[in-house]
């Protein structure tokens, strides 16, 4: 039926040409932009899934730098305890050197010089060593503390969730140098009472520490004067009996007239000095004088026996002073570099073990982007292809809305 008011096909046209110019345009932005959905309309749950597959992908990528931060920080730990091995193994070489008997007192004061720098060289290290600000040796930031045994939880954060982490527990690496001993020294102070002549033989006693001296004037000693010119015997016998002793070696006896003066450079008490007689010798009087009372080596003692130099680690109050200290060094130090080496097989193990989670990290990361990009991303040649036909559809449909608005004018044909 011909009417004017209501042209049904242009309608019809009108309506299919606004519907192709939609795709059209959904279609050209796709082009554009490289991106199947640009906004929900284009696919509400699409968009959906891609979303949480990116943050997935993101956290995967941050996962890969944290690991690699955590071998980096690994590495920073390693390389300081690789050179506190190789002061280790110098000590033990000073030890074992210091434990010869051809050596001078002179000689195993020099060894013991080398060997504390070195100790306070270690206790530097394990204080001030450093990654991205935060002490990671001396079991102070780095982690969490465990008062337990002594160690920092360090968790690397190496997964897109939460907890997914590898763990390593980083020991206490302080090596405390202590305070050095206070020397102490007493001062014999003789009176000679009685007779002036010791008429047979006589014991010397004497205290340092927890260990007691024994030295014996075999013989009468003649005209043991108030002068004490003729207690040089004592002093000789106390020193024999005292520096022959292993541990002792470096005490120090003198005499000055009737003085005789005993110095211990590792600060042990000095006490208990007496005599007595094996029969009826000159009454050896002593007035004991305290210079210095002492105080003995005060290591730094390990906060606890499972860090790195503790229990029989320990090598803060070591000295090679003498033989019987040196050999007791070495011990300490072979249990020390056992410990050390111990620590650095975990990091080494924790730095292979970060590796391979950044390699599989870096593959799920990648696969996780492939499966986003099929859902995300432009089909170039489907949406060309929709291009293409869209273009025709619309080039199709302005002719016949053209068409269709020229038929009414045929109603005229009618007037005429």
């Amino acid at each position: 039926m011909p009417v004017i008011n209501t042209n049904v096909k242009s309608l019809i046209a009108s309506n299919a040409l606004a519907i192709n110019d939609r795709k059209l345009q959904e279609t050209m932005t796709q082009l554009s932009t490289g991106s199947r959905i640009n906004s929900a309309k284009d696919d509400a749950a699409g968009l959906a899934i891609s979303q949480k597959m990116t943050a997935q992908i993101n956290g995967l990528n941050q996962a890969v730098r944290n690991a690699n931060d955590g071998i980096a920080m690994l590495q920073t730990v390693e390389g300081a305890t690789g050179e506190i091995t190789n002061m280790l193994q110098r000590m033990r070489e000073l030890a074992v050197q210091a434990s010869n008997d051809t050596n001078t007192s002179d000689d195993r004061a020099a060894l013991n010089g080398e060997y504390q720098q070195l100790s306070k060289e270690i206790t530097r290290i394990a204080d001030t060593t450093q990654w991205n600000g935060m002490n990671v040796m001396n079991n102070t930031q780095v982690g969490t503390g465990n008062v337990g045994d002594h160690t920092r939880d360090v968790a690397f954060q190496v997964g897109a969730n939460a907890n997914q982490t590898i763990d390593i527990k980083l020991k206490d690496f302080s090596f405390g140098t202590g305070t050095a001993a206070t020397p102490s020294e007493q001062l014999l102070n003789l009176q000679v009472g009685g007779s002036d002549d010791l008429t047979a033989a006589e014991t010397f006693t004497l205290k340092i520490g927890s260990t007691t001296f024994t030295a014996v004037i075999g013989t009468a000693v003649a005209g043991l004067s108030a002068d004490g010119t003729e207690t040089e015997d004592i002093k000789t016998a106390l020193a024999t009996a005292i520096n022959n002793t292993v541990g002792f070696e470096n005490v120090s006896v003198t005499r000055s007239g009737s003085t005789i003066s005993i110095k211990d450079g590792e600060g042990r008490a000095i006490a208990d000095f007496g005599a007595s007689a094996a029969g009826t010798p000159a009454t050896v009087a002593t007035v004991e004088t305290t210079v210095a009372a002492g105080a003995p080596a005060a290591g730094a003692t390990a906060p606890n026996t499972k860090s790195v130099f503790g229990s029989s680690a320990r090598m803060n109050d070591k000295t090679l002073l003498d033989s019987s200290h040196a050999n007791a060094a070495i011990g300490a130090l072979d249990q020390a570099l056992s410990n050390v080496n111990a620590e650095r097989a975990t990091m080494g193990a924790v730095m292979s073990r970060l590796q391979h989670a950044v390699d599989n990290l870096t593959n799920v990361s990648q696969n996780a982007t492939e499966s986003r990009s099929r859902v995300m991303d432009t089909d170039y040649a489907l949406a060309t292809t929709k291009l293409s036909k869209g273009q025709i559809i619309q080039q199709a449909a302005t002719a016949m809305l053209a068409q269709a608005n020229q038929q009414p004018q045929s109603v005229l044909a009618l007037l005429k």
